[in-house]
């Protein structure tokens, strides 16, 4: 059981994710929790999911969201489900604070 959906490694955070394509509007809804208690950031894209579409649109909504480069994000499991591990490079300590802006279950992007 995970109470935060942000891991630290040794060259970045990895962040657990579930994304919605094909949503009326994108946006970061904030932290929740599955069924087992793991919790995951929840993210909706406009962009449908043939082609990587909804993969790119995520990255590219995270990047702006968080102040990082694109290429400083990747997703590392999960390309072909809702359910995604993300890592951002960078150091993990001055990432924790950019990052907490969409932690808050209240946040809107």
């Amino acid at each position: 059981m995970s109470i935060a959906p942000v891991t630290k490694t040794v060259g970045g955070l990895r962040v657990a994710v579930r994304l919605t394509p094909r949503a009326s509007r994108a946006g970061i809804d904030g932290v929740r929790l599955d069924a087992a208690g793991d919790a995951y950031l929840q993210v909706r894209v406009t962009a449908p999911a043939e082609g990587g579409k909804a993969n790119a649109a995520l990255l590219k909504l995270l990047a702006k969201a968080w102040g990082v480069t694109r290429s400083h994000l990747a997703i590392v499991a999960g390309a072909k489900d809702r359910r995604k591990t993300i890592t951002v490079a960078g150091d993990p300590a001055v990432l924790s604070k950019q990052l907490t802006c969409c932690f808050d279950s209240e946040n809107r992007s």
